[in-house]
């Protein structure tokens, strides 16, 4: 699990975000898309709601690596944390995100590392043992599912949400958004 995790980071995912503009991490390439956005105090919020409406609005870029890095990011708070939040925040309690979220390209990919890391060599040191346990109440209403079964969730989260900022990456520059913001940065435009 901890090799399927690393071969995609290393050779898909990672190398694919390299040049990621904030123009690119923020585009909405249609109409009502959830995306991460400012608040009037400064700080950055991502789009949502629960229940999620079906279909789910389109994500952009800078949902897609938000939800990516936080979601392990809250994993690695939850069970192998520094004790910083309470013992009763289950792995959906808010207390685990970070205090802000990156408002810029250069800062997601930082947290989406950050995260990458502290799960990477969080369930590269379980043994069998902590494999085979059940999550228990930090789990939430997964408490009965093993370490092991989270560990292919979040791998999968992964994969299915990094190939979406992939594509996505594609379909900027291929419908002509990153080459008409180059134009517009070289020659000072706005338009």
């Amino acid at each position: 699990m901890v090799g399927q995790l690393e071969f995609y980071w290393n050779v898909h995912l990672r190398p694919r975000l390299d040049g990621l503009t904030d123009e690119e991490y923020f585009w909405e390439p249609v109409e009502g898309c959830w995306n991460l956005r400012p608040t009037a105090d400064g700080r950055h919020v991502l789009d949502g709601q629960r229940p999620e409406p079906s279909p789910a609005p389109v994500t952009t870029i800078a949902w897609r690596l938000v939800h990516v890095a936080t979601g392990m990011a809250t994993r690695v708070s939850a069970f192998f944390g520094d004790g910083s939040v309470p013992e009763d925040a289950d792995m959906f309690d808010s207390r685990h995100l970070p205090a802000d979220l990156p408002g810029s390209a250069a800062a997601g990919i930082a947290l989406l590392e950050d995260s990458y890391k502290g799960w990477h060599d969080a369930i590269a040191r379980l043994d069998e043992q902590a494999l085979s346990r059940p999550l228990g109440p930090r789990g939430a209403f997964f408490a009965d599912e093993s370490m092991a079964a989270l560990i292919v969730h979040v791998n999968r989260e992964v994969m299915h949400h990094g190939g979406e900022i992939c594509l996505l990456r594609d379909l900027y520059r291929a419908t002509g958004y990153g080459a008409a913001a180059l134009r517009r940065s070289e020659t000072g435009s706005s338009d």
